[in-house]
């Protein structure tokens, strides 16, 4: 009898191990989906999310005689209390000409905060054709109480959005901003009522 139950223990024991390892197994996998997913989004533009160009990139794109409109939208998380806006409703351009557009923050709190912003484009199938060469989406933005600011972006739509059958026929793309509240607020310091409004981080004019 005793022999039987410690067979019966030491099956139970690794049978319970080996659910403890499948389980982390698992956890594992869930934390690792969420960057993986990120990457595969910022590689595809799939769920609308844009991509990143380096100066060099855009001045080599050639400018079509197509043109194209782009709407600003912005929304904020319920946890940021923030002003945020896009300083122009819409941009008209030729599709591959690069554009400057702005979008006010403002602090409304007593404290400083640092927000992050997450963003998309629609129609989705433009995600992948929408290049971005500088953008305050790209780093956390940190704002002091009252402060106000001016937030770049200078952006492009790739020409090949027009070999693209599903794509081919876009004449509007929507350009939309969510602040959130940042997890890090390490950076979130007083810096003694200095603060003031302006641009942050200006950018070499469009052409």
């Amino acid at each position: 009898m005793a022999v039987g139950a410690t067979t019966r223990s030491n099956r139970n024991l690794r049978v319970g191990l080996y659910a403890l390892a499948g389980a982390l197994l698992m956890l594992g996998m869930g934390f690792a989906a969420v960057p993986l997913y990120r990457i595969f989004c910022q590689v595809t533009g799939f769920g609308g999310t844009t991509q990143r160009a380096s100066l060099g990139e855009a001045g080599a794109v050639q400018i079509t005689n197509q043109p194209i409109s782009v709407r600003f939208d912005s929304n904020i998380a319920p946890d940021l209390p923030w002003n945020f806006a896009p300083s122009q409703v819409t941009q008209e351009m030729k599709i591959g000409e690069r554009r400057l557009a702005f979008y006010t923050s403002e602090n409304r709190s007593k404290e400083p905060i640092t927000g992050v912003a997450s963003f998309n484009v629609e129609p989705s199938t433009a995600g992948i054709y929408f290049k971005k060469v500088h953008c305050f989406c790209f780093n956390q933005q940190t704002l002091q109480p009252g402060q106000k600011v001016e937030m770049p972006v200078q952006y492009y739509v790739d020409p090949a959005i027009l070999n693209d059958p599903d794509t081919k026929n876009i004449r509007q793309i929507t350009l939309s901003y969510t602040f959130h509240k940042s997890a890090d607020q390490s950076g979130a310091k007083p810096d003694s009522g200095k603060a003031a409004s302006k641009a942050l981080d200006p950018v070499s004019p469009a052409r």
